[in-house]
């Protein structure tokens, strides 16, 4: 398994889905600078196919081993789930359970699910069908979510939000369910896991966007969900994915995060990098550079996480 250990926490990557999310460059991140995506040493062939100028992407969560609990970081798009707008995402047949037990990990082992924020590929595997019924994949979890996502992607609210129908269905099948049988804490603001982690509210790519800070003896990381899917936003922050519910402020918090990654020399860990996972970033004038990259196995071409090579 893919796997490192920082300070006393243990961090490993599982995978759910690595291919192509049917956008070029250019629609992923339309502000973007001319010239973001031509640096192929970062983007070819673990974030970009050359061949088709499609974006490639990884659907992974992070499985974290912190004083003797078991934590899930996102939970993917799921398997079976009815997505007729986000049709990368439908009908997934994924060995996403099996990833997670060759990690030792058994869906009752899970103490701790943390949605960094209510979209959907990163709430699917909060439920698994059984029958006709959506049911809690960790029965045994504290499902941790922002309130403010919670309030926000609930339909009953009638929110008009910028993804549209591409989350349709998600609040009802992988959110209420868990919601409904007590399982979810909603938390603002700032929330402690343990003595190693803590959660932190950084909006703008949705209202209830969060990021994860592990701190642990000398090691420091940072899982930001969302807060970047290309490297190109590590080198020029101010421009966002297409995805981005509040532009302006999910340009602050970019800047934020990542500039307290520098200051603190913490391992930047997103959502959706295929390659390395994670990358160490340093202040370059008034923006970032990459300073180097995680010691995560990279994912190769012929790495079995394609849509079709997963069963979907």
């Amino acid at each position: 398994m893919e796997t490192i250990e920082l300070g006393a926490v243990t961090v490993t990557r599982i995978k759910e889905y690595y291919g192509p999310v049917g956008m070029t460059p250019d629609a992923f991140l339309p502000t973007g600078p001319p010239g973001a995506w031509e640096n192929t040493a970062w983007h070819t062939p673990d974030f970009l196919d050359p061949r088709t100028n499609v974006v490639n992407s990884a659907v992974q969560s992070w499985l974290l081993r912190s004083e003797g609990r078991t934590i899930l970081v996102d939970t993917g798009a799921g398997n079976h789930k009815e997505r007729p707008y986000s049709p990368v995402w439908s009908h997934l047949n994924s060995d996403f359970l099996g990833e997670l037990a060759r990690a030792g990990v058994a869906p009752e082992d899970v103490d701790v699910v943390v949605n960094t924020h209510l979209h959907v590929d990163h709430v699917g595997w909060n439920t698994r069908l059984d029958g006709r019924d959506w049911v809690p994949t960790f029965p045994n979890a504290t499902y941790l979510m922002p309130g403010a996502d919670f309030v926000f992607w609930n339909p009953e609210n009638g929110h008009r939000t910028l993804l549209g129908r591409g989350n349709q269905n998600v609040f009802e099948d992988s959110v209420a369910p868990v919601h409904r049988v007590g399982l979810v804490r909603l938390w603002e603001g700032r929330h402690r896991i343990d003595a190693n982690l803590v959660l932190e509210a950084a909006p703008g790519h949705t209202p209830g966007s969060s990021v994860l800070t592990l701190d642990s003896g000398t090691d420091r990381a940072v899982f930001v969900g969302d807060l970047l899917h290309s490297p190109a936003q590590i080198v020029a922050p101010d421009h966002n994915s297409c995805f981005c519910e509040d532009p302006v402020e999910a340009r602050a918090t970019r800047r934020r995060v990542l500039g307290w990654a520098a200051d603190h020399n913490a391992l930047v860990v997103p959502a959706h990098l295929g390659g390395h996972g994670a990358a160490e970033v340093e202040r370059s004038g008034g923006t970032f550079a990459i300073k180097g990259w995680a010691p995560f196995t990279p994912y190769t071409p012929h790495t079995p996480y394609t849509r079709e090579e997963a069963g979907a």
